[in-house]
């Protein structure tokens, strides 16, 4: 195979996509750049697991995801991760840029789970079980390290 790109999964949201609990995106031009180099695999691991778009906001809370409705919405969220995996295995990603935050997605910092907007240290159900799996996980912020000329 000569030159192939290499495949990362994303956060389907980041491209474009009208996935986010409130039925719209988080388009992000810098994300969007990567498409030059890389094979970007669009993935929303709310909707793969079986959840409608818009949907009630839902916050991580322990090993519980629970929505505003006070609903554990926790098998929604394991099985959109297990779904997300299978996407990462079938690309042979190395890699994921997932949206910051996400009780699916977020990376080292998500929503404390009493919906209040305070922030906690942790990690999403779909983030954590892509890094158990040896998977690099990387917030939309966090995208310098993937531009041309970084070493990674």
């Amino acid at each position: 195979m000569k030159n192939e790109k290499e495949a990362i999964l994303v956060s389907a949201c980041l491209l474009g996509a009208d996935c986010r609990y409130d039925g719209k995106n988080g388009k992000d031009e810098n994300v969007l750049a990567l498409l030059d180099q890389y094979h970007l695999i669009p993935v929303c691991p709310e909707q793969l697991g079986g959840m409608g778009t818009p949907r009630p906001p839902a916050e991580r809370y322990g090993e519980t995801v629970i929505n505003r409705q006070g609903q554990d919405v926790t098998a929604f969220f394991v099985k959109g991760a297990e779904e997300t995996l299978k996407f990462a295995e079938i690309y042979r990603c190395k890699k994921a840029i997932l949206k910051e935050r996400s009780p699916s997605c977020g990376h080292g910092m998500i929503y404390d789970g009493t919906f209040s907007g305070e922030k906690i240290p942790g990690s999403g159900v779909t983030a954590a079980l892509l890094e158990k799996n040896g998977i690099e996980v990387i917030g939309e912020s966090k995208i310098q390290s993937l531009k041309s000329g970084s070493d990674n």
